[in-house]
């Protein structure tokens, strides 16, 4: 069915609306209308304000230019309202809007049957569900469609329009408090992200700090029996170059008294140049360094198990950190166990070296007291 109004006759309608439209306000020609010596209008409002805007007070004469067709318009002292008001235009204008008012009025009345144009659509029919009129029952296409009087159904469908429309903006206000609680929801993780995301940097970095703490530590125990042990050596060289120098001297000596042709005089001197070049070949006062003394191989840290924990970093719940606890405590149980037995024969082996302390020979070989307590200490390093 069509219940619109007549093609031509709306753009005949919109044609004369846009003849009827001000080039200043772009709306409709209000009252009143003002029509320039070029013969186009505006509304006297719109005239007044272009008058203004030149900067010309009212009660003066002036000039402006026509807004449609740019003609210079002079005016007198009374300025716009020395313009003549174009009645033609205003009595369209009010026949327009009648006509207007009066086409509302005829949309709203009730419509019409297509094939029956003198009937009013009146029943309803219920089969094909469709508006029609009483001759389409009687003698057209619903002739064997039931129906139902129309305010019937319109009481019907209205109700259930209203009950849907209900219930839609109840389910809306139920989903507009469930995004509001999302969005509430959305706020509070963030905030509970960012709280745990700066928790966890801060534990990190407090690891970060523990291991270059433990590695400065571990570093200066290296430092120090790199130190000790060159200090040693050193102290031995000085022992052999001053030992060496003597024994260049003396044996610079001898040739010297090799070189003596007098009997008596080489023989006064010979003997106890033999007696000291024997003693200075059979000095064993230096002390030697003991084999291997340059090996730093005990300091080898394996962290093989540190770097297995580590990659098993992860968010744990309470009650698998509560086993990692207790397989932690056990592995510390077990390797305090094997670092007692390791110190019960690190204090055999540090007896027997005092046994032999009086052999020369072993300088160098004994662990400082610095070594000695990494080796009880740090269950990650090797002896």
């Amino acid at each position: 069915m069509e219940f619109a109004p007549n093609f031509r006759d709306a753009q005949a309608m919109d044609n004369l609306e846009k003849q009827l439209t001000c080039p200043i306000c772009l709306e409709m020609f209000s009252k009143p209308v003002v029509i320039l010596p070029c013969q186009h209008n505006l509304c006297r409002k719109c005239a007044n304000d272009i008058f203004q805007s030149r900067g010309t007070s009212v009660g003066s004469g002036g000039r402006f230019r026509c807004p449609s067709c740019r003609h210079e318009v002079v005016l007198d002292r009374h300025g716009v309202y020395g313009l003549q008001r174009n009645l033609l235009v205003e009595n369209i204008i009010d026949i327009y809007k009648q006509e207007s008012t009066n086409k509302s009025l005829k949309k709203s009345e009730q419509p019409l049957c297509e094939e029956h144009e003198d009937e009013k659509i009146n029943i309803y029919c219920v089969t094909c569900e469709t508006p029609t009129c009483s001759m389409c029952k009687v003698f057209g296409a619903h002739k064997d469609c039931e129906v139902a009087p129309l305010g019937k159904i319109y009481k019907t469908q209205k109700g259930e329009l209203s009950d849907g429309i209900a219930m839609l903006v109840a389910g809306n206000d139920r989903v507009q408090a469930i995004i509001s609680q999302m969005e509430e929801m959305c706020k509070i993780m963030e905030a509970n992200g960012r709280h745990q995301k700066q928790e966890l940097c801060e534990k990190f970095d407090a690891l970060y700090a523990l291991l270059e703490q433990r590695k400065s530590e571990m570093l200066q125990i290296v430092t120090r029996e790199q130190e000790e042990r060159s200090q040693n050596m050193r102290s031995l060289m000085r022992q052999y170059g001053d030992h060496l120098e003597g024994a260049s001297k003396l044996v610079e000596t001898a040739l010297q008294s090799m070189e003596e042709s007098e009997m008596a005089v080489f023989l006064h001197t010979a003997k106890e140049l033999i007696k000291r070049i024997i003693e200075t070949s059979e000095a064993t006062h230096i002390q030697k360094p003991a084999a291997g003394c340059e090996n730093m191989d005990h300091f080898s840290a394996n962290f093989e198990r540190q770097e297995r924990i580590l990659r098993k970093l992860n968010f744990e719940s309470e009650q698998e950190e509560d086993e990692d606890d207790k397989e932690e405590n056990e592995t510390e149980l077990a390797e305090n166990v094997l670092e007692e037995e390791k110190s019960g024969e690190t204090n055999e082996e540090a007896i027997e070296v005092e046994d032999e302390a009086g052999n020369p020979e072993d300088v160098g070989t004994q662990p400082t007291e610095a070594t000695s307590h990494m080796l009880l200490t740090h269950g990650g390093v090797k002896s």
